[in-house]
């Protein structure tokens, strides 16, 4: 199944090729969890804050669905 992953902010270096806001679209088997797509990443577990599926706050735990969109975004300070 596919699933299509967003990274923000100080994230997107360990997806050097995305663009700003572009998506990278990856397929997954069924089953697989919101942290094991981290991982597959290379996404450090420290580093990631909110997960986000299809405009909703998710658990490192729940499980992809097929279409899904999946965002990843770190911690962030403002002034």
């Amino acid at each position: 199944m596919k699933v299509e992953i967003r990274v923000f902010a100080t994230l997107r270096r360990y997806l050097p090729n995305l663009g700003i806001g572009d998506p990278k679209i990856i397929e997954v088997k069924p089953g697989t969890t919101l942290d094991e797509i981290r991982e597959m990443l290379g996404l450090p577990a420290d580093e990631v804050k909110v997960i986000m599926r299809n405009n909703l706050h998710a658990e490192p735990n729940d499980e992809a669905k097929d279409g899904d969109r999946i965002t990843y975004i770190p911690a962030v300070a403002g002034g």
